[in-house]
């Protein structure tokens, strides 16, 4: 807890940018009937029945000092789908970056070995030399920001609204991530290191004299 929670406190470093990541899978819902648009006197109108479409992940990255946020969206949420996405990034956004410290949580798909399952040795070694990982301990998920991030996309983006396939899921998604890295800043956390050791006593071990 206290390494996240150092992490966070950090000054920015364009260098070295602090990159938290959660996954979320979502069923897809394919309608079954039309629904009827919205009128001046109703709003759109939705059958209650639909049919089940399979599942999807998504994917959210999210560098909390430069309000920034990603979504991606896969079939599933494997080692080497989480690979492939870091991947995307470390050779993208982040290619100039000597390092990218990762907050995430203790899901075993998070490790170095992901990058040798879906990538040859050498690429492998070259993406997973610049990760430095800060994994939330467990029944810490909350210390991710990403996993807040995450939440706000459910509730704005995702919650009560029938997706039937992966690509209007992508479409919408990507949308929210636009939009809202346009109008909002960088995330201002406010627990520090001194916050946890006051207020969150029980999770620290007795001292025994």
């Amino acid at each position: 807890m206290e390494d996240v929670l150092d992490t966070y406190a950090q000054p920015y470093d364009a260098r070295c940018p602090v990159l938290c990541m959660d996954e979320q899978p979502v069923q897809l819902q394919r309608e079954v009937r039309q629904p009827r648009p919205a009128t001046d006197k109703h709003g759109k109108r939705i059958d209650y029945e639909y049919e089940r479409a399979g599942v999807a992940s998504i994917f959210m990255f999210t560098e909390p000092l430069a309000g920034w946020r990603d979504v991606a969206v896969r079939p599933r949420r494997t080692k080497v789908d989480g690979a492939i996405e870091m991947a995307r990034l470390l050779e993208g956004r982040y290619a100039q970056c000597e390092r990218v410290i990762l907050v995430c949580d203790q899901l075993n798909t998070h490790t170095k070995g992901a990058f040798y399952e879906a990538f040859k040795p050498e690429r492998a070694r070259q993406l997973v030399r610049r990760i430095e990982f800060r994994q939330t301990p467990k029944h810490g998920s909350w210390l991710n920001i990403a996993e807040n991030e995450l939440s706000a996309l459910t509730r704005q983006c995702v919650s009560r609204r029938r997706f039937g396939d992966i690509a209007t899921l992508r479409q919408e998604t990507e949308a929210w991530s636009t939009d809202v890295n346009r109008m909002q800043r960088g995330v201002d956390w406010q627990m520090k290191v001194d916050d946890a050791r006051c207020k969150l006593t029980s999770v620290y071990p007795k001292i025994k004299l």
